[in-house]
């Protein structure tokens, strides 16, 4: 009896609630929060009201639009440490006090950037999170391989890697390739999502 109960415990997966009446706005913010954390469940209201009706509670935090947050002042300031209100400018002037703020009309590998500087910032290296979320510590990529992914989500081009690491450009194309391969990732967003992720890269020097 015993072990059927230890073989059946549920295992805690955090939630992120993300609230924005703009369908199109929440489909792409969710892809790229599950890239970014992807043991974490994501769950998508189009008010307030339909958040009121789950447990409003339960979630880990709220990505909210700022329409929404002005409408719900008190409710989203009981909860400022959760609260991330999703903006579509980078001034800080135009943006609400006391919450954190994302812009998110920006391209995408920005947009990517400022989420994994959120998450280092509140749960660095997988602090605060559950030990089921925590990053993944099994070694994929060989240390050449982990040069060149560094230096490709730092910005650098094929050629200047090559010049980096002393080594030929077709090397630095094959590595290149195998990382992609390896990981099943296909654009610099994704790798740069790894790399960070994995303590390859620090995000202030992407």
């Amino acid at each position: 009896m015993n072990e059927t109960l230890h073989n059946t415990t549920m295992v805690f997966k955090p939630k992120i609630a993300i609230i924005d009446n703009n369908t199109l706005a929440v489909i792409g913010l969710k892809t790229i929060l599950q890239n970014v954390m992807p043991a974490i469940e994501i769950d998508a209201f189009n008010s307030y009201e339909a958040l009121q009706r789950d447990d409003m509670d339960s979630f880990f935090h709220y990505f909210v639009a700022t329409k929404i947050v002005l409408e719900n002042r008190t409710a989203f300031l009981e909860r400022k440490h959760k609260t991330i209100v999703l903006t579509t400018s980078n001034d800080p002037s135009t943006q609400l006090s006391y919450f954190k703020s994302l812009c998110i009309n920006v391209p995408e590998e920005q947009l990517v950037k400022s989420l994994l500087q959120l998450e280092q910032h509140g749960h660095a290296g997988g602090k605060n999170l559950p030990k089921t979320i925590q990053p993944v510590k099994t070694k994929i990529l060989s240390d050449r391989e982990i040069e060149v992914l560094s230096l490709i989500v730092q910005g650098f081009i094929n050629k200047e890697i090559a010049d980096q690491l002393n080594i030929g450009l077709t090397t630095v194309i094959s590595h290149r390739k195998n990382i992609m391969d390896k990981l099943g990732l296909k654009s610099v967003s994704a790798l740069t999502i790894y790399a960070v992720m994995h303590g390859y890269v620090d995000i202030n020097n992407i």
